[in-house]
């Protein structure tokens, strides 16, 4: 903003642009192939992992991985195998994971940004909780929507956890489905507005999934709150 406390459109117009460079890093189908299955996963990946999921050769992996990292998708971290360790264990292993940026990309910019704050503040300026239940309402209704176009869409094979799933991508979400049988989800769609508002976007995460789960015929208080770092705030617990 400048010094009249009027918003910088050129800074905002260079934003956007600056955007598109590191998207446009996608348009290659193997390299958004290696991008997806990084981002799909927990833990970091090695090139090992990801030419053999994406059926190509580690050479060319390694180019294309590099590639998005350099476009500022994915970073990069070193580590050595567990139980290698001291002289001749060799040079550790490089690692690659989803970078933590997000990326939006308007031309010409607009500011929903702007907009989801005012809504998020109308919220927590609300006493009366008036507000708060209708936002919930509101997430609840959306994620059956989502839910109910993905039982729709799903082939005649399709089990209800992927349904689930398939659902779940549709919000925004990377799930997760681990060994307990939780799924866990690896993202928060609207972590920006959670770093000022995290109380009010993790509730809405809530009725959001829940009402997803409602749509695809499942129980819906099988989603909890239970936040962890570096993923959202809602697991989804087993079928009893």
């Amino acid at each position: 903003m400048d010094g009249a406390g009027h918003r910088d459109t050129h800074a905002d117009t260079g934003a956007a642009l600056g955007d598109v460079a590191p998207l446009s890093a996608l348009d290659d189908p193997v390299r958004h192939r290696l991008y997806e299955y990084v981002c799909e996963q927990d833990q970091p990946v090695s090139r090992d992992q990801a030419s053999g999921a994406a059926g190509i050769g580690r050479t060319l992996a390694a180019y294309h991985l590099d590639r998005l990292v350099a476009a500022g998708l994915l970073s990069v971290e070193y580590q050595r195998p567990e139980g290698r360790g001291g002289p001749g264990a060799g040079r550790p292993a490089k690692l690659y994971r989803r970078a933590e940026r997000d990326f939006s990309v308007t031309l010409p910019p607009r500011d929903y940004e702007l907009l989801t704050q005012v809504l998020l503040e109308s919220v927590e300026r609300d006493t009366t909780g008036t507000v708060r239940d209708a936002t919930g309402a509101v997430a609840e209704r959306m994620g059956r929507a989502a839910g109910e176009a993905s039982v729709s869409g799903a082939a005649g094979t399709a089990d209800g956890a992927e349904v689930l799933t398939n659902a779940l991508r549709l919000c925004g979400y990377q799930p997760s489905l681990q060994d307990a049988g939780d799924i866990t989800l690896r993202n928060c769609p609207f972590d920006r507005a959670a770093k000022t508002h995290r109380d009010i976007v993790c509730l809405l995460n809530l009725r959001l999934v829940r009402g997803l789960m409602d749509g695809v015929g499942g129980d819906p208080a099988r989603a909890a709150l239970e936040p962890t770092p570096g993923h959202c705030c809602v697991v989804i617990h087993p079928g009893g």
